[in-house]
């Protein structure tokens, strides 16, 4: 609205105060003046000033106010205020508290507020189980859903109360609670009701149960977006990218829903996960056939993400260029890219053009940085980053960061350097860095490093991956009895080595046009 409108309203209510104070005259002006806090709680104010000029309705239509301006101070001014003039006893105001309380995540409040309503009625419930699902209390919420039933007072839950309901579990991963709600609802439901078959949907895919989510997708006689989005979630949560791919290319085809940021920004991640580049540039054709969707934000960094790791770095810079707003994630995507493909100077001189460009670099850039150093042989410049981001920046090094100086004096052959580092940490160093450092020491031949790191690791619990590897070690240098003890060892666990696997597309686009979903 206006300013001029509003203006004329508060005019109004100026005159309707002078002549006619009535509340059933004055709520209506008050709420067209929702939208601008100061006019609204001023004539608010000026209401309460005259002892017939407000009624219950009044308090309600303040209480929505708070929650959309966030004003917390007032709504506890107005409970106040509610006590003192007897008006907390009425259903409706109570409950419109309680959607305040619980809009800004005040659980503690809310639940008092709850307590003291004598006979809480279905939109009570439903409003308590829904915020404390939303506010990370799951388990209370589905407390409160079970006490629904419970004497002396049964109240019958709604469909929003069942929504709830449904959202906790899937937080909570209860999928036997959550199809014991479904069960209910498609009982007590008469009509459709695509927010609670999306709830259940949700439930199944989060819970990783792929069979019941596309059966009740395949079964829904309404599907939005979120429906599309939810099972397309569902399945590159799950490992399973290749289906989620095809629920995308089903629902552009189909035309039942548009996709939207994060229908596409999932796809692309779940491309990226297989390295499936044909794939992700069909997506990216998708992206330019749509006006709406612009290679910035969110679709601009999983567009990147893409494409870097499906190793095409020269479309992946192309597509960095594009994005006109770049973040820290933008940034950290491109250098960890390069750093991952072998572009070890290229990543610095990304690196130094990002702090000149004033973005301050995170944890996950300088571990790019860092794997950069350390596969480019640049030991120098490594420890300066590694010093930097401690003494400068002020980010605390994690296990992936001392993983990489490890690695990077290893590669470099520098292992009393590695040792000394090792023995600095103020955290013990995971399976992983070991690792790293024993297949530097096959590298150069070390034998005598790798006798320390055996000691180190003796009656520590280690990935069989670095078992196999110090064993393969002294396989190569004829020492079978210590290789046989290792391996005895590793089937003593019964944990068994996960064979790798590669991906290979057997049929790559090279001109993108003729992937283009506009010419389907």
């Amino acid at each position: 609205m206006k300013a001029q409108d509003l203006n004329q309203i508060a005019i109004r209510a100026q005159k309707q105060l002078l002549t006619n104070p009535n509340p059933q005259l004055l709520n209506p002006l008050l709420s067209l003046l929702r939208n601008s806090k100061n006019a609204f709680f001023h004539l608010y104010n000026q209401m309460l000033s005259h002892p017939f000029s407000h009624n219950h309705y009044t308090f309600t239509h303040a209480i929505k106010a708070c929650s959309s301006h966030h004003a917390h101070s007032k709504a506890l001014e107005i409970h106040a205020r509610l006590i003192k003039s007897g008006h907390h006893v009425d259903i409706f105001i109570q409950n419109s508290l309680l959607h305040s309380y619980l809009a800004r995540n005040d659980v503690v409040s809310a639940s008092n507020l709850f307590r003291s309503i004598p006979s809480p009625d279905v939109v009570s419930w439903t409003s308590l189980i829904s915020g404390l699902a939303k506010s990370g209390f799951e388990a209370q919420a589905l407390q409160h859903f079970s006490a629904m039933s419970s004497e002396p007072r049964i109240v019958e839950p709604n469909a929003a109360t069942l929504v709830g309901a449904l959202c906790a579990c899937s937080s909570l991963r209860t999928l036997r609670l959550g199809k014991s709600v479904h069960a209910y609802g498609v009982r007590m439901i008469a009509n459709t009701n695509i927010v609670f078959d999306n709830a259940v949907l949700d439930l199944y895919a989060k819970s990783g149960s792929l069979k019941y989510a596309k059966n009740l997708f395949d079964k829904m006689s309404v599907r939005d977006v979120i429906s599309w989005t939810t099972l397309l979630m569902g399945y590159a949560r799950g490992g399973h990218c290749e289906e989620a791919f095809g629920v995308f290319k089903r629902m552009v085809h189909s035309a039942e829903a548009e996709p939207n940021e994060a229908t596409v920004v999932t796809v692309l991640s779940a491309c990226a996960s297989i390295g499936a580049l044909s794939l992700g540039e069909w997506v990216h054709s998708y992206i330019d056939s749509r006006h709406d969707l612009v290679v910035d934000g969110n679709i601009g960094n999983a567009l990147l993400n893409m494409y870097v790791k499906c190793g095409d770095m020269q479309v992946g810079f192309r597509v960095f260029d594009m994005i006109e707003h770049k973040d820290v994630i933008s940034w950290g995507t491109v250098i960890s890219g390069l750093a991952m493909n072998g572009y070890g100077k290229r990543t610095l001189e990304v690196f130094s053009r990002m702090l000149v460009e004033g973005v301050e670099p995170d944890d996950v850039t300088f571990i790019g940085v860092l794997s950069a150093c350390s596969h480019a042989g640049l030991v120098d410049e490594g420890v300066m980053f590694f010093k930097a981001m401690k003494d400068f920046y002020g980010i605390v090094p994690q296990m992936r960061h001392y993983g990489c100086v490890v690695d990077m004096y290893g590669r470099a052959g520098l292992f009393e350097e590695a040792e000394a580092f090792l023995k600095s940490m103020p955290v013990e160093a995971e399976w992983s860095i070991w690792g790293a450092l024993l297949r530097a020491c096959k590298i150069h031949g070390n034998e005598k490093m790798s006798e320390w790191i055996k000691g180190q690791l003796r009656g520590k619990s280690v990935g069989v991956g670095t078992l196999a590897l110090l064993s393969n070690m002294y396989a190569s240098s004829e020492r079978w009895d210590d290789a046989n003890k290792i391996r005895k060892s590793i089937r003593g666990t019964g944990v068994k080595k996960v064979a790798g696997c590669s991906w290979v597309e057997l049929e790559v686009y090279n001109n993108r046009s003729d992937s283009n979903v506009c010419a389907a």
